[in-house]
């Protein structure tokens, strides 16, 4: 298990063909020669398309970026692009709010066929999602301004808190921070907004999204709670098929050291 983390710049993202697949009719034929599709056994949305929905922009684990032929980028780009790759699969991604991904909604209405969006594997998800092994270990953190008083969690009483709503770090400031006001928001990029336009105190969520605010300047991180979690790939719950699927491309790409070089691209440790 790799401990603190520091994102990097990543310096490229995964190649990954998005090219126009076979047939969307739900058929199994590939082409004139009638060649059965790529995952014609998994329950796709698509045949031949591994079709993702991602909360985006959530950096370092997707973000928009127009100079790819995707028009996305990230740690969780890259490893579902791997994935893809190993299944021999189209990639293709659509932006989704976390909370239609984490209560199942986009996968059960038939919008997309996996879930990739830094997003923790608990009890309560898995009642209405399959999850993958999983993929990452995270932490969650607390962002302030540089001039903040705000040491710690135990600051946060009678003091704005903003969280991403459906998120481990609603919950874990609910918890942990009875007393403060928590204003919950929809995505990262209004929650940093409300911190920089002073709507609120501090941002509690995942850590490498908070270590992301600091780059510029202006802002801190000032505590860091180690909360067991662990991020996973969700899919519908009846498609076992998938499921087993993609643990098997997740295993491989561990024992060939790809999953090490996607890894390395955005994060590095220390200690």
């Amino acid at each position: 298990m790799k401990n603190s983390i520091l994102p990097v710049i990543a310096a490229s993202t995964l190649a990954f063909s998005l090219a126009a697949c076979g047939s969307d009719d739900g058929g199994s034929d590939a082409g004139s020669g009638g060649e059965e599709a790529a995952g014609a056994d998994l329950e796709l949305v698509t045949d031949g398309t591994l079709t993702v929905c991602s909360d985006v922009p959530y950096p370092p684990f997707e973000d928009f970026d127009e100079s790819t032929e995707s028009g996305f980028t990230g740690f969780d780009v890259d490893i579902v692009s791997a994935v893809a790759e190993g299944l021999d699969l189209e990639l293709e991604i659509k932006d989704s709010s976390f909370d239609a991904l984490q209560s199942g909604l986009a996968l059960n209405s038939g919008d997309c066929d996996m879930a990739a969006s830094a997003m923790t594997i608990t009890e309560e998800r898995q009642e209405n999602l399959a999850f993958s092994d999983g993929y990452y270990d995270s932490q969650q953190s607390l962002l302030v301004p540089e001039d903040s008083d705000i040491a710690g969690i135990d600051d946060l009483a009678g003091r704005t808190v903003g969280v991403q709503q459906g998120t481990t770090g609603e919950a874990y400031t609910q918890e942990n921070a009875p007393e403060a006001t928590i204003t919950s928001f929809p995505s990262d990029a209004e929650m940093y907004q409300a911190l920089q336009a002073g709507q609120v105190d501090a941002l509690l969520q995942d850590l490498p999204v908070n270590v992301e605010h600091t780059r510029d300047g202006g802002y801190e991180i000032v505590e860091e709670y180690s909360t067991d979690e662990t991020y996973g790939l969700a899919m519908k719950k009846d498609n076992t098929a998938l499921v087993e699927a993609v643990n098997e491309q997740l295993t491989e790409l561990r024992d060939s050291g790809e999953y090490d070089e996607i890894y390395d691209t955005y994060f590095s440790t220390e200690g």
